[in-house]
């Protein structure tokens, strides 16, 4: 529903979906000076019925959860705030159709020119019958791989390459079900990288590195995948539990976006358990280091100044507020999907 750019303009929000980020999310709405919380929408029907406040601990707000589509689409609402594990495509387009924005941090949704184009056209039309707009964001893909990266590119008039790189420590994060059986840390090592995870992360990061080489003037010509594993060293104790040696102790996957025959921007994740690898790799502390090489080149580190104990409680907050953030400018956008490039920059509303 297209609303004025007056930021003084409470809006009425929907949190969809309550897990980690979600959770997040709707705390910070709950916060916010100038948005009210129309409705939340849970998956589960066990959180339905609920008051709001129970699944993110704050007080009592009056606000009912819902697990139906049709009680969200009743309230009118500005905007949702969707943030369920996947997207469904059927979800999305009811709300646009409604008349109803969108800020979503499930991703596939940041380039639209490199969309399935039955997807493109299916949100594109929902987005025209509701007057809507829809923005996927998050912290990575998102607020790393596209809007620190334009910035930095703004300060360059020949760019040879910009490569994000992302840390991981995991050696504080107690959970033997995440890192052991879903991340498989811990296992002996294979002969090659799971295809599957690697195609998932070029269907997540991919569309990024697209959008900002079409929007510095330089598309690319091919987005490559690759993954590594190291070992550990010796045996270790981490707080998820026994790590031994020779079994894998640290991922890395990079995505190259490729223009005339070489890397023009990169993103590597690098995800570990322990520094005591085989082989040694290069690591840094959890954040993002991003390095360019131009006629201005660039190397910065960004750090996450948080105890490793504390860091999945902190962490959710870089993907959930940057959306929240997102939202009086997705609401005031013309109607359709709308990316990092298309927005006006944005910031955090404190009062």
């Amino acid at each position: 529903m297209q609303r004025s750019p007056d930021r003084d303009q409470p809006l009425r929000v929907v949190q969809w979906a309550t897990g980690t980020i979600g959770a997040r999310s709707l705390r910070a709405v709950l916060d916010h000076p100038r948005m009210v919380l129309a409705g939340v929408h849970v998956h589960s029907p066990g959180k339905s019925g609920r008051d709001a406040g129970e699944l993110c601990g704050a007080g009592p707000t009056g606000v009912t959860t819902t697990h139906r589509l049709d009680d969200v689409l009743a309230l009118g609402a500005d905007c949702v705030l969707y943030m369920p594990r996947v997207t469904d495509l059927d979800e999305v387009s009811a709300l646009l159709s409604s008349g109803v924005n969108v800020v979503a941090t499930t991703g596939g949704l940041h380039h639209p020119a490199g969309m399935d184009p039955a997807v493109r056209n299916r949100v594109e039309e929902a987005c025209e019958r509701g007057g809507a707009s829809l923005h996927d964001t998050g912290s990575s893909p998102g607020f790393i791989t596209e809007a620190v990266p334009l910035v930095l590119a703004s300060v360059q008039r020949r760019l040879d390459n910009l490569t994000v790189h992302e840390y991981a420590d995991l050696s504080r994060r107690d959970s033997p079900e995440l890192l052991f059986d879903i991340m498989g840390f811990g296992r002996e090592p294979a002969a090659s990288f799971d295809e599957g995870r690697l195609a998932h992360i070029e269907g997540s990061f991919g569309p990024s590195l697209r959008l900002v080489a079409d929007a510095l003037g330089l598309p690319l010509d091919s987005v490559e995948v690759r993954g590594e594993f190291a070992t550990a060293a010796r045996t270790t104790d981490i707080a998820a539990g026994l790590l031994h040696a020779g079994t894998v102790a640290a991922q890395r996957m990079t995505l190259s976006g490729l223009r005339e025959g070489r890397t023009l921007l990169e993103f590597q994740a690098t995800w570990y358990c322990t520094g005591d690898l085989d082989p040694a790799w290069e690591l840094r502390p959890t954040g993002w280091h991003l390095t360019v090489d131009g006629d201005a080149p660039l190397d910065i580190d960004m750090r996450f100044p948080v105890p490793l104990e504390r860091l999945a409680a902190v962490s959710p907050g870089y993907t959930a507020h940057r959306a929240v953030n997102a939202v009086h400018a997705v609401c005031a956008a013309a109607p359709g999907i709308r990316t990092t490039v298309d927005l006006p920059p944005f910031t955090a509303l404190f009062g």
